[in-house]
């Protein structure tokens, strides 16, 4: 199995830009060093800390929709509920562990370990 780097997921409410079109796809990447330690310096953070998780955001999320760039605009505008999806997303791909968790299987109760799907698609 090769090392992923960049993980595919769905927003349960979705973007809308300043056309209305909605953007619900996306790509968020594993966070560096550099991602974690550079918003540190930016004056937002120093002024209001909850603002690093906005920049942590906008450096990670590499894609959504059809959407050129990513900044803390786009991740300023989000849902709330897109927001909290991406905060839990971004805690789960950088842990220590790759974001697998164990499972059974209803029907012959078989254990299995399975990744975790940020499509929402069984």
């Amino acid at each position: 199995m090769a090392f992923e780097t960049e993980f595919a997921f769905e927003l349960p409410k979705g973007y809308v830009d300043e056309s209305g079109t909605l953007h619900r796809q996306g790509i968020m990447r594993l966070a560096t060093a550099a991602d974690e330690i550079l918003p540190m310096r930016d004056p937002r953070v120093q002024q209001n800390p909850g603002y690093l998780t906005i920049i942590l955001l906008s450096r990670v999320v590499t894609k959504l929709g059809d959407l050129r760039a990513i900044d803390t605009k786009v991740i300023e505008k989000l849902f709330t509920a897109d927001l909290m999806f991406l905060q839990d997303m971004y805690q789960r791909i950088n842990q220590m562990e790759a974001p697998y968790i164990s499972a059974v299987c209803p029907k012959c109760g078989h254990g299995f370990n399975t990744e975790i799907n940020f499509m929402g698609q069984a």
